[in-house]
Parts: structure tokens; sequence; C-alpha cells
């Protein structure tokens, strides 16, 4: 609570210090007497900075409303759940993405499952997506044609389907089993009341008819690496870009009832669908109308900030740009078709919170002005802000401190301002255009599915096309510093110190920019996603089996870790079974390689079910869980500390493990029976390496030894050293029988706990 009063202390600091900096670049700093094109310049960067101060602030005082405006979850009794509709839009998405959202669905939690009627909305009419949907005994609509987009897809469904209550999903976006129980529930708050810690139904007299829930919109989330994450080596370091919009700025957006509904891990209320007449067609973004619709005939819109479903998010920059670029302008058409900032349907503040959602399109003409402007002043001398040195530290200084300050209080540490800037410099170049052409009326009609597939398109060359102007822009701002600080010493150099700072400060987030733009290679087809589970490792030669955790789990291969180096052959198969509290797969693997991570081994394997149902367990152990990919910054890494791994990371190759066996290390002296003697080095169950030889034995020897265990170990002098031909390779014969009788385990343990004395007792020569 305190720590809550100090945030809400620094924004209303904040909001005073900025709205004084405002009036001050107003009233005194712009360059009358500059000539015109100075002073152009001087009213774009006010505007600019104000309209970027401004659209903050609409968050700052949400966010100090953002308590008080939480929906109360009620626990309602099993028999009063209603019936749920849900549907999954298709248009020309793969069977096997499409088979991953189906199965979780399936697999979501309802008080009575009958009432759960799954459908595959299918605008494209395919005869595999209807086989698929009866495989596993769901619904069918299809509509061919593909009219009217998505919208028309839905309002299909709509029309033959008549479940109170409806759950839509995108084709990619996989639901954790605990959707439906995690937002179906609001929808009865006008139902329930809460009396002594226990809800009950209301009486008649209690029935609140005001409060009519139209929506209940859970944050978008992404399993795989966004292309800010993947592109820039950040997976480990900073969160979904889209985190902040779904996590935060949604959220916020309850105090207005302004919640913005994003097509997908949402529960809508059909009356309130009816009354609005379905989904809007005359749009590319019906999910954002949809909702104002919803606010306009009265409803509320709710947004959740329990991640309840994830899917792909877009892996190359042409579908990320595309993407960008339908939202502004589906967005803009949005609000000019519902007339949302004037609608006198909405609420004022809901209509300030539209205005502030237009604004923030703007804002990518803004960041050019922002990098724009010390260019012009240091490189073309240009007066555009009509200042003194001291005057910029007394009223900008102050004011610039506690906006970062209250930027990071804003984003609970999932955006910060310095990754703001970044991610608007990115996109820039390619959304000032359209923005600028949708707001004056000239508009894009064409619907257009994003791509999730992972191409070729991370490639350097073809990239650096979409880095063209960041790059002319750098070039300037290089040219700017070298001309600037030319022929600056002492006190000179210090005055010029904040047009330095900017010059400086854009230039990192244009590097940002061209580091993005160069990309990244993706080596692997499906995502990686970290899960300790258990797992028991078993091989058909032998009759133990290994208990261990796994490390992460795929589609097509998983990672677990043990306590000790155990034996699973090259190249052969193994089974494994994951276990979780709610499922259990069994798979066929084949080991690809080992390694030694902190007290144990890591195993890595190709794996495939084996069979239909444990495919459809196996799905579930990797998707119904929270993603394991950042959910908040590291508040630790610095741009310093970006610019640096990202020039490792380009420079220094991956070196890519190769071994297929654990190799433990030894020291251990051994006589062999024939009276040689060596030291053993190292043990990966097929070879054992060793030096320091005395006695017979020669290339193609044969020679045995005991280990304290009394296991006999027959060996064979291969002729072949280490990669550094320090060590000798000694091959061993009789593992498949040691395999076979079950002393791999001991002898293992033999070896790492030696007996002081081995006794010989017999040779063969090869």
């Amino acid at each position: 609570m305190q720590n809550e009063k100090r945030q809400h202390v620094l924004f209303v600091v904040t909001m005073i210090l900025m709205s004084i900096y405002l009036l001050w670049r107003m009233i005194f700093t712009l360059p009358w007497d500059q000539g015109w094109m100075n002073m152009v310049f001087g009213i774009l960067l006010i505007v600019a900075e104000t309209v970027t101060v401004l659209t903050t602030f609409e968050l700052f005082i949400q966010k100090m409303q953002k308590e008080r405006t939480q929906l109360e979850f009620p626990n309602i009794p099993p028999e009063h759940y209603p019936d749920v509709d849900v549907f999954i839009a298709t248009h020309n998405e793969p069977v096997d993405l499409l088979y991953k959202t189906v199965n979780a669905c399936a697999f979501m939690d309802y008080p009575d499952k009958q009432k759960v009627h799954i459908y595959l909305c299918d605008d494209g009419g395919r005869p595999e997506v209807q086989e698929l949907a009866s495989e596993f005994g769901i619904g069918y609509l299809g509509f061919p044609g593909n009219k009217e987009a998505k919208s028309g897809n839905l309002n299909n469904a709509l029309s033959k389907t008549s479940s109170p209550l409806i759950a839509t999903f995108d084709a990619d976006m996989i639901p954790q089993h605990t959707f439906l129980m995690k937002t179906v529930p609001y929808f009865l708050l006008s139902e329930f009341i809460e009396e002594n810690g226990q809800w009950r139904p209301r009486r008649e007299d209690e029935r609140e008819e005001d409060f009519k829930l139209g929506l209940v919109q859970t944050p978008q989330s992404f399993y795989n690496p966004d292309l800010f994450q993947f592109n820039l080596y950040a997976e480990q370091e900073i969160p979904n870009e889209q985190d902040f919009f779904s996590r935060e700025v949604n959220i916020l957006r309850n105090a207005s009832n302004a919640v913005a509904y994003t097509g997908s891990n949402t529960v809508i209320s059909r009356r309130a669908m009816e009354e609005i007449q379905g989904f809007p067609l005359n749009t590319i973004t019906e999910d954002f109308e949809t909702s104002i619709r919803l606010q306009q005939a009265g409803y509320i819109t709710y947004a959740t900030q329990e991640v309840q479903a994830a899917g792909l998010t877009t892996t190359t920059i042409p579908s990320m740009i595309k993407q960008r670029i339908r939202w502004a302008r589906g967005i803009i058409q949005s609000l000019q078709n519902t007339g949302a900032i004037f609608s006198k349907k909405l609420p004022i503040w809901t209509r300030v919170t539209y205005l502030s959602s237009f604004l923030y399109w703007w804002s990518f003409f803004n960041r050019l002005i922002f990098i724009l402007a010390p260019i012009l002043f240091a490189l073309f001398d240009f007066q555009i802000v009509n200042t003194s040195f001291w005057e910029i530290v007394i009223f900008w200084l102050p004011s610039y401190f506690c906006y970062s300050m209250s930027m990071r209080y804003l984003s609970s540490n999932i955006r910060n301002q310095r990754w703001s800037q970044v991610i608007d410099t990115i996109f820039m170049p390619y959304l000032i255009m359209p923005v600028f052409l949708e707001t004056i009326g000239i508009r894009e009609r064409k619907f257009k599915v994003t791509s999730k597939k992972k191409t070729a398109g991370r490639k350097v060359i073809s990239s650096l096309w979409y880095a063209l102007p960041h790059i002319f822009l750098l070039l300037l701002s290089i040219a700017a510093v070298i001309r600037f600080v030319d022929g600056k010493y002492g006190l000179a150099l210090f005055f010029s110190s904040i047009i330095i700072f900017w010059l400086m400060h854009n230039m990192i987030a244009l590097f940002y920019a061209l580091f993005f733009m160069v990309g990244r290679r993706a080596y692997r087809e499906t995502e990686r996603i970290r899960a300790q589970e258990d797992i028991t490792i078993h091989y058909e030669a032998s009759s133990l089996r290994y208990q261990g955790k796994t490390v992460d789990v795929s589609e097509q291969g998983i990672a677990f870790h043990v306590p000790y180096p155990i034996y699973l052959p090259e190249r052969v198969r193994i089974s494994l079974t994951v276990t979780t509290k709610r499922y259990e797969a069994n798979l066929d693997a084949v080991v690809v390689y080992v390694k030694e991570d902190g007290e144990g081994w890591r195993y890595s394997a190709m794996v495939q079910p084996i069979s239909e149902a444990d495919k459809r367990q196996y799905m579930q152990i990797i998707y119904d869980r929270k993603h394991s990919l950042p959910e908040q910054m590291n508040m630790w890494d610095t741009a310093y500390d970006d610019m640096l791994r990202n020039v490792r990371k380009r420079i220094v190759q991956p070196k890519s493990d190769q071994r297929k066996m654990p190799r433990v290390q030894l020291r251990q002296p051994v006589v062999f029976t024939n009276g040689a003697r060596c030291t053993l080095r190292s043990f990966n169950y097929l070879f054992f390496s060793a030096s320091g030889f005395q006695g017979d034995i020669s290339a193609g020897t044969q020679v045995t030894f005991y280990t304290k265990s009394n296991i006999e170990i027959i060996l064979q002098h291969t002729g072949k050293t280490t990669a550094r031909h320090r060590e000798v390779l000694l091959s061993v014969e009789n593992i498949d029988e040691l395999l076979e009788r079950g002393l791999i385990n001991q002898l293992l343990d033999d070896l790492i706990h030696p007996h002081s004395e081995h006794l010989a007792r017999e040779v063969k020569e090869g």
C-alpha cells in the first residue's frame, strides 16, 4: 500500500513538472525570429512532445484507479455454469497448427463438459479441416468463399449456434485447461452475491440490472520469442513486446471501460452480440470495433491479467510490419466507423481513452521528429528551440527524470522508456504514411491473415532493405556528432552536452533497429518450452529404468536431466514416459547429444508419441502451462549490455553439442590381468581414454581388469587417440553383456569410487 501511494505521488509530481515544462516550451522557446522553416520544425517538435506526454498522462490517471476497477471473481456452484460455444476461427492455417488448439480446447475444465460445444469455424471450407473436426468429435462450421473475412466467418457461426456464452480463439491460440473456469464466472456476477464469505444467488430485489458484462478478455500471450526478443538476443531479458498492451494498458482501460477485444482468448455474451447485430463488417480490425460497439450499447468490457492462452507471434520482419500496418489502419478505421472519440453513447473518460488510442499511432511520426530535431540543430544549424543551457537544466531535467521513473512504475517492469523508444524507432519508417493515409480517409479494405511460419526471411541481405531508413538516420546522427563536437573543449563541450546526449540517445535506438533488421538465423522448427516434469527412461535391451526431470519440451524433441550418467546407446530407440499431475505421455526417443550439466547430466533426444492418445497428452504437456519466456524485464540489463551481447553473438558462432554419450572424467590407475598398467582418464560406456601405459599392450591387444565389485571389463587397444593425441582410446568389448546382466549402474559406481587394487586374472591377445 505504501509503495502504491509513493507511485501515485510520483505520477502527480511528474504530471505537474511535465505540464510546467510544456507551458515553458510553448510560451518561451519557440523560434519566432528564426525564419519560417525553424518555426515549422519548432512547432512540430512541441506538438510531438505534447502528444507524447498527454497520452502518458491518461495512462498515469488510469493506473491510479486500477485497484478500484477490478471485478471480484465469484465462486459459483457447478450447476449454475451455462452452456458455452467455443469458436476456433480458421482461414488458411495448416491442420497441424489447428490440431494443438482443438486438442487444448477439448481438455478445458468445466463442471459439465456436455455444456461445452467446440466448433471449427472454417471460412475456407477445407475437407482436411472437416476431417480434423470429425477426429476430435467436435462441430464443423464451413463457410467457403471467405466472405467478409473473419467477421463473416464468426457471424456464420453465431447464426448456427445458441449457447449464451461464446469463447473465441484464433487458430494458433492454445488455451490452458483453466481458461473457462477463470472467465465464465464473471458473467454470473449479476446473478450471485457474496454474503459472509459465501456466494449465493441474488434475490429479485438484489438484481443489478445495470451490470451488463459484454466480454472478458484474457491477455494475448506467446510461447515463441517475438522478433524483438529473438533478433536482439534478448529472449531471457525482456517480455514479449505485446505484453505491455495485453498485461498493462488493456488492464488499465478497465478504469474507463475502454478494454479492447483482441480477437482471441475471449468469452463474449451472445445477448450482447445480438444487440450489436454481430461482428462488424466494414473494418479490418473487427475485434477492436466489436468492443467499442459493445461499450456504446451499455456493456462492460473487462480485461483480466492472468494469462490463460498462448499462441504464435510473427517470425519475419515483413509479416510483423504488415501486421502493425493492419492494426494501425484498422483501429483508425474503427474509431471513424463508430465515432468513438465524439460518441455521446460513451462516457467522457472512455472517449478520452479512444483519443489516446488514436494519438498513439502518431507516436511513430513523433519519434521521427525527436530523431531529426538534434540532427537539424547540430548538422544543419537549425534553431528550433530558443533557450539557454541552464533553462533546459531547470525545466527539462527534473521533469525528464520523474517521467522516466513514472514510466517504470507504469509498466510494472514489463517495459521501460528505452525499449518503448527502440520499438517506436524500428516501426517508425513504415507506419507514418499508413497512419496519415487512413486518417485522411484513404482506407485499406483488404484483410490479410498474418503469417506465423518460420521462413528464410531472417536472411541478412533481404532484411537490410528494411534497415535503409535507419541506416540513413544513423549516418546523419554520426555526422552531426562529429560536426558538433569538432573544436569544442572544456566548458564549450559541457554546454553542448544536452544536444550530444540526445544524438547519442537516438543513435542507440537506431543501432538497436539495425541489429533488429539484420536478424538472426532460426535453427529450430518448433519452440522449446522450459518444463520440469517427471520422466522415466527405459532402454529395452536393459531391465533398468531411470528417473529424471525434463529440462525443456517441444513437439520434436525433449531434454532431460539425470543426477548421474546413464547408458543410452546412440541411434537406438529408447522409451520415455513423461508424467505431470494431469497428463502422461509415452514417447519413442533417440538420443541426439549428452553433456554434463551442473551436478548431473543433460540428455537431448528426438521424440515421437507412441499413439494418438499419447500425442494428445504430450501436446498438453508442452502447451498447457505458462510459457517460459520472461514476464518482466531484467532491470539490470543496460543498453551497453544489449549492444555488447549483440556484437558478441553475431561474431562468435556457437559450438553445437555433438557428443552422443556422457563422458565421465576419471583418474584411476588399473592393473590388467597380463601385468600391464595404465591410468584411465575418462569413460563414455563405449570407450575409455587412458595414458601412462606400462607393460605389454599395443594396438589390437585385448586386456581385462576387474572392478571392486568383481565386474569383468574387457578392453581392446584401438590404436586411436583423442583429439589432442594425449590419450589412447580403449574400446569396451563386453558392454552389451554388462547391459544384459544389469551391471551398468554398478560399473559406473565402481569407476567413480574405485577399489585401491585390481587383481590380474587373464590375458587375451588380439
